[in-house]
């Protein structure tokens, strides 16, 4: 049994019929998990083409859908280990002679990814922008997010904390954007919560949802994507003593 294929960035096939041993020092949740790896065309693809990570499919096709990623494009990638996202971006945007640059950042350490400029940073720091810029040379036409925490099992709570990942990523978006520039954030379906979707609204000239064939069908994880940049909310990122008040 196969799986239709929609384009180059949608594996066909499937190897159906794999199936793992529970081992005695092997849960059962670790078991189902391994199942499904092996049984996971994005993978086997992933693998094949050297991505660190199946979540570049997600990436490749929001930008075969968007078409954002274009060359010589200044792009930062927030949360960015393992590189697989960072990876998609230095493919599309082909940085070459001072034109186009990816930028991946994260908290964590990660294996630098060829083509980009990769440093472990907390991207909510105050200098954490203008380092950013410094490393672009000069303001991000794209600002991408695959950023989640944790699963807890619990619908509600993993909402609120991923929403508020995403909330965060754009405070950081707003600062760093390029006018008619791009912002991509994972959130869970159920969309975007209001405050955020406002904003988005009022400060883009476009704001969609979109469910990337390669994000699992039993995934509640789905992305906003903005473009058309138009400028930060004013009242959003005014200093709260500026007028005086605390």
């Amino acid at each position: 049994m196969t799986s239709k294929s929609s384009g180059p960035n949608t594996p066909s096939g499937r190897n159906f019929g794999v199936r793992v041993k529970t081992a005695k020092k092997r849960s059962l949740s670790s078991t189902l998990w391994l199942q499904r790896q092996l049984n996971d065309p994005y993978v086997a693809e992933a693998q094949k083409r050297g991505y660190r990570s199946r979540a570049a499919f997600k990436l490749l096709q929001l930008d075969d859908k968007f078409r954002m990623l274009a060359p010589g494009k200044r792009v930062v990638d927030l949360g960015a280990a393992p590189g697989g996202w960072t990876q998609v971006a230095v493919e599309r945007v082909k940085p070459q002679n001072g034109k186009g640059k990816v930028v991946g950042l994260d908290i964590l350490e990660m294996e630098p990814v060829e083509g980009a400029i990769t440093f472990q940073c907390d991207f909510n720091d105050d200098d954490a922008p203008d380092r950013l810029k410094d490393a672009l040379d000069g303001p991000a036409d794209i600002v991408l997010s695959d950023m989640a925490a944790p699963t807890t099992g619990h619908p509600q709570t993993d909402h609120i904390r991923i929403m508020a990942l995403a909330e965060l990523a754009y405070d950081f978006a707003a600062q760093v954007l390029a006018p008619g520039g791009a912002f991509v954030a994972k959130v869970f379906q159920g969309g975007t919560e209001r405050e955020l979707l406002d904003r988005l609204k009022r400060d883009f000239a476009s704001v969609k949802h979109a469910k990337p064939p390669a994000s699992r069908a039993d995934s509640a994880e789905t992305y906003v994507v903005a473009t058309g940049f138009r400028g930060a909310s004013a009242d959003h990122l005014k200093d709260p003593g500026a007028d005086g008040s605390e």
